[in-house]
């Protein structure tokens, strides 16, 4: 099966789609050109699956590795000490260049994915097929265009808009504000046209929904503080009667979640190797390194991390994996080349071997890691920022109930553990609030993001190397700039 190849957002270019149904394991369907392809009901299914396939190329998690987490106070760069030092190593202490490597990968992935999104958005309305079917691909291809550019402008902040499959040659970045106005019309569309979760057939469960789309606004309105306009948005995905919680932690993100009760918008995978197979790296790249071999070992969370934990919180367990654990049945020994403890000169730790819990697959090899379901919206995430816009809007008796569901699945019946936040102050619920995101939600890649959108990426991350009126963004790949002939600007300090 072949696959798109990397792009950048000012080519023309012909287009190689690799379907996927059921919706990951169909055919290849043959190398086909955009002025053949999509012209038929079933091509407009093949360019739409298209669109979700960039979600599992290895590029698109922030250049194959998970840089957000490691950017974060959640997690370091992990692996052996070594391994990879040159290319992943710059993010644990923010000396990441405009020339790093990754960088343009994560970029060249996201547009590749606006192409596959463009080619269904220019060429679907024209094909003669049931209109309903049409609208919700056109729908679902809206919705990963817009998950696209919000990962491009939270990123870089104003990106190129290419919004057709014949861009200009040379295009200067838009503003910010134009790009959230392409992310909050293409969402806005999506919800009037896409099916709720359960309106689907079982063959076409984990694709985008009109909650997932409304969480997805809501996100959106969030990071840019228009929390007026986010709170009905998670209103009436909460009040949809579509998800609830795990009723245990782990299962929110492991195979006996999938695309289960909590699950708002996830990445399906297959325990096959390869992309172009229906598999997904992301948790390889992250799995226990040595014994077991499931993986490099990168992301290891932090020491700052373990100890942000309550006393007894059971998710402590379920987001780290230590040495000498036993997990279906595998004792977890680790790797002989990382140390198992690592001290600075002052006999102070500051690493301890140990790997994220959060992406490990039950199995007996690497492949079966390429069956990981990433979560990007989960309906513990859409509960706490319900109960942030709340605060936000004057409403924390509101605010503190939905915290509270988050803490009482948590706890798992043990009412001995992690009692309910009561303040009603806005400040400390604020803090509150964010405390709880980071236990519920640590590596799963949102730590970074919650720092820099509430004002508190310099009070946390400056002893790590984070300097303010730079480090918000990323710098734009200076692969980019070059081929642009100066087209593309640089962001600021960079």
């Amino acid at each position: 099966m072949k696959t798109l190849k990397n792009i950048i957002p000012f080519a023309i270019f012909i287009v190689l789609f690799n379907g996927c149904s059921d919706f990951l394991d169909k055919e290849l369907q043959n190398s086909l050109t955009q002025e053949a392809f999509p012209t038929t009901e079933a091509d407009a299914l093949l360019a739409t699956n298209a669109c979700y396939t960039t979600l599992r190329e290895w590029y698109y998690h922030s250049g194959g590795y998970p840089i957000l987490d490691i950017m974060s106070d959640d997690s370091r760069k992990g692996s052996n000490p070594n391994d990879q030092l040159p290319t992943v190593g710059p993010y644990d202490s923010f000396g990441h260049t405009p020339s790093q490597d990754g960088l343009d990968r994560w970029w060249n992935t996201l547009y590749l994915g606006v192409k596959r999104c463009n080619v269904v958005l220019e060429f679907v309305p024209d094909i003669q097929m049931d209109p309903e079917l049409r609208d919700r691909y056109l729908a679902e291809a809206s919705f990963v265009r817009a998950q696209l550019y919000f990962d491009l402008v939270r990123a870089w902040g104003g990106v190129v808009l290419v919004t057709n499959t014949t861009p200009q040659a040379s295009m200067p970045r838009a503003t910010a504000e134009e790009v959230y106005a392409l992310i909050i019309s293409d969402l806005e569309f999506a919800i009037g046209a896409l099916p709720e979760k359960s309106e689907y057939a079982a063959g076409d469960k984990g694709r985008a929904t009109k909650s997932a789309a409304k969480a997805l606004l809501g996100k959106v309105y969030l990071f840019r503080q228009e929390f007026d306009k986010a709170e009905p948005l998670f209103m009436d995905v909460i009040n949809s009667g579509q998800y609830g919680l795990e009723p245990v932690f782990i299962n929110a993100n492991s195979v006996e979640g999938n695309n289960g009760i909590e699950s708002v918008f996830e990445i399906g995978a297959m325990q096959l190797e390869g992309t172009e197979s229906g598999g997904n790296q992301y948790a390889n790249t992250q799995g226990v390194r040595g014994t077991p071999n499931r993986g490099w070992g990168f992301n290891r969370p932090s020491e700052d991390l373990r100890g942000s934990f309550e006393e007894g919180d059971p998710r402590l367990e379920g987001t780290i994996i230590d040495l000498g654990d036993t997990l279906d049945g595998v004792v977890i020994l680790g790797d002989g080349s990382t140390p198992d403890i690592t001290e600075d000169g002052s006999g102070n730790v500051i690493e301890v071997e140990c790997y994220n819990r959060k992406v490990w697959v039950p199995g007996t090899n690497t492949i079966t890691q390429w069956g990981h379901h990433r979560r990007l919206i989960r309906y513990a995430d859409v509960l706490l920022m319900a109960a942030e816009v709340l605060n936000e809007n004057g409403k924390p008796g509101m605010a503190l109930g939905y915290l509270n569901m988050v803490r009482a699945r948590a706890r798992q019946g043990n009412n001995s553990i992690l009692p309910d936040i009561t303040t009603t102050d806005y400040a400390l619920l604020r803090d509150a609030i964010l405390q709880e995101r980071r236990q519920e939600l640590a590596m799963e890649g949102f730590r970074f993001w919650d720092l820099v959108r509430t004002g508190k990426a310099a009070e946390v991350l400056g002893p790590l190397g984070f300097v303010t009126g730079k480090h918000e963004l990323l710098p734009i790949p200076q692969t980019e700039i070059d081929i642009s002939q100066g087209t593309l600007t640089q962001n600021p300090n960079w």
